[in-house]
């Protein structure tokens, strides 16, 4: 069965930039919740200390809760050869974070979609960097997990990989027992495109997945489509909402994941207006997880 997890979606800000929150303050918030354990970041400010990291697993264990997966954003399809190899350094560093947390997911991405890049050139660099981290996740016993992802918040371009062809062709170059797909519904809608269509390209390959929702804050669907990558959309169109409230079809998105036998962690990436909206998601997904896997 699929276990809960969740990620601070609302304190983000908080805990990277001012330090107006304190990682305890989110364990003591998130540990009333009725979930299995905490998707980590990276960038949170209290963890650029190594010597922090085994101290915060401890607080959330002390909670009964794990820290399964760890978000975080390389930089793959750079054009100069030092900055990606700088980019593959870095990531080694979050896999070593991942295993001193006790995590099994560490998160990948292709990169930025550079407009000089051509699809090719892109592929070749984003496939040959995660290949590089893969030997290294492996003897760590971490799975790289690469998302259907719209954009890093400090990117100037969004995913190189955004597009439901250019993802499914980068994950189909790389075989390995320890890479997988992270899957977000909600992602698929910035790229104008389908959540169903591209979970049932590489339904067999999702390992872990976010869940989130989003409702249209004007126009339609089309709209959407129609602006170039969705990319306009994300700011004017599309907002977070309490999950089973907006546009993914949670129903049909459990029926395929159990099809192929998914039994991974689904953390939880909203609760933008709160810890009660954040409740109530949870509420939500546990019941359709009770329902689809029984």
């Amino acid at each position: 069965m699929p276990q809960l997890a969740a990620f601070p979606k609302a304190f983000m800000q908080a805990l990277c930039k001012d330090g107006s929150m304190r990682l305890a303050e989110w364990i003591e918030l998130a540990a009333a919740l009725d979930i299995d354990g905490l998707e980590w970041y990276a960038g949170f400010l209290e963890m650029a200390d190594e010597k922090n990291w085994p101290l915060f697993r401890r607080q959330v264990e002390d909670h009964g809760l794990v820290i399964p997966m760890m978000c975080c954003s390389p930089d793959f399809t750079h054009p100069v050869e030092e900055f990606r190899r700088r980019e593959i350094e870095k990531q080694k560093h979050w896999i070593d974070m991942t295993a001193v947390l006790g995590g099994s997911y560490c998160r990948v991405l292709s990169g930025q979609r550079r407009p000089e890049l051509s699809i090719e050139e892109g592929l070749n660099l984003a496939a040959g960097c995660i290949r590089e981290c893969l030997p290294y996740a492996a003897r760590l016993g971490i799975t790289l997990i690469i998302e259907n992802h719209y954009k890093d918040d400090f990117w100037e371009y969004p995913e190189f990989a955004q597009k439901m062809d250019v993802f499914c062709a980068l994950v189909e170059r790389i075989d390995h027992p320890h890479f997988g797909v992270n899957y977000d519904p909600s992602n698929t809608y910035l790229a104008g495109e389908d959540p169903l269509e591209l979970l049932r390209k590489v339904s067999n390959r999702v390992v872990t997945m976010h869940a989130s929702d989003r409702y249209l804050r004007e126009g339609t669907i089309e709209d959407l489509r129609r602006e170039e990558g969705g990319a306009t959309g994300y700011a004017r169109r599309l907002s977070h909402g309490e999950i089973g409230k907006g546009l993914n079809n949670y129903d049909a998105i459990f029926t395929e994941l159990r099809r192929v036998g998914f039994d991974g962690w689904i953390s939880i990436e909203d609760g933008v207006e709160g810890m009660d909206q954040l409740a109530r998601s949870v509420t939500f997904l546990r019941r359709k997880i009770n329902q689809y896997w029984p």
